[in-house]
């Protein structure tokens, strides 16, 4: 009896100092004065990308994580996911929805879909430079409420990122004015605004997927296709088109969203991170870009690539009916004029 009353007795004395012990690592973090590591239960928040690790918004985003989760003492890790891993980006933004994952990036015509004066961003001609573009879609003064206007579909976009501008090439000829494009056929992004702004510009508009470009055009089914210099020479279009116009008749943001539910339980301390390490995150990748099309451009004209700047004037005039037809609502109408102030 008195050897189970000991036992008892030294049970209860290491349980209390196991109490002790686990009071004084996770409550103040303080002990005589000295600071102590504070035990934190990471949130891991999964982010779906559709490029590979070498693309300038992952490396931006993967900056960003480690920032995030140091400034916020390992409250939150962001786990990227590229190539597609997660889903293409249509997808993902249901995933990101339904919170089965946290954060996406994705292209800009893709967020039409819930709320259609996203279509401003989108419009043919709508920026004039980087410099422009980035001083508009993450301007406050600007955006409104258009970024806080998903949270009704379970979605709020964090930020644009910078994704070039989307120019004409092809394997026949120099495009200097529309009527050089008159039949050929230009792969471009499945929308009916995409085909009307191709057929306006004097070429034949064609949706494919982006895996089948090469060989289009080598069997002679595409004349062309329109991208950044990133696409167009990683994906060795340059090998099979070898001219590349400037024509730069789009040039979208790409978003950061995010599950509503997610970021409404951050604190307001976090999200001040997020948003700050974001911003950052931002101009990192800007200059990435900038870096990465220099490089580009290079290995494409070793390749024999030829690069040439037409009046785009021509093509601006051209697709006019397109962007006065497309603002809709006065609220897309508004935005617009706020957009083309902003160049002035």
């Amino acid at each position: 009896m008195k050897k189970m009353k000991s036992l008892t007795l030294l049970t209860i004395v290491f349980m209390m100092l196991a109490i002790l012990s686990a009071c004084g690592s996770d409550a103040s973090g303080e002990e005589n004065g000295t600071k102590k590591d504070v035990k934190v239960k990471t949130t891991t928040l999964k982010m779906a990308f559709n490029q590979p690790e070498t693309h300038p918004q992952y490396q931006a985003m993967e900056d960003l994580s480690e920032k995030f989760y140091e400034a916020t003492d390992g409250a939150y890790k962001i786990e990227l996911y590229p190539n597609e891993l997660l889903g293409a980006q249509r997808e993902t933004i249901e995933f990101v929805q339904t919170g089965t994952i946290a954060m996406s990036i994705v292209v800009g015509g893709l967020l039409e879909n819930l709320n259609e004066d996203f279509v401003v961003f989108n419009l043919p001609y709508v920026f004039d430079s980087t410099e422009h573009q980035m001083s508009v879609v993450n301007n406050p003064d600007i955006i409104g409420d258009l970024y806080t206007s998903l949270e009704g579909d379970g979605i709020n976009v964090l930020g644009a990122f910078h994704s070039g501008s989307r120019n004409v090439y092809n394997d026949k000829k120099p495009i200097e004015n529309p009527e050089d494009l008159k039949g050929m056929k230009i792969r471009i992004i499945e929308s009916d605004t995409n085909v009307q702004m191709m057929k306006l510009m004097g070429g034949v508009g064609t949706p494919m997927g982006q895996g089948e470009v090469y060989t289009a055009i080598q069997s002679g089914v595409l004349e062309g296709g329109e991208n950044n210099e990133l696409i167009y020479s990683n994906l060795k279009h340059s090998e099979i088109a070898p001219y590349y116009s400037y024509t730069q008749h789009l040039m979208f943001p790409d978003y950061l969203i995010i599950n509503q539910d997610i970021l409404s339980d951050m604190s307001d301390e976090h999200k001040e991170i997020l948003q700050k390490e974001l911003a950052e995150a931002i101009d990192m990748e800007v200059k990435l870009w900038d870096e990465e099309v220099a490089k580009a451009i290079e290995i494409a004209e070793q390749g024999g690539a030829k690069f040439n700047r037409p009046d785009i004037k021509l093509f601006q005039d051209a697709v006019k009916p397109l962007v006065e037809e497309k603002l809709t609502s006065d609220s897309a109408k508004a935005l617009y004029e706020k957009v083309r102030d902003a160049a002035k």
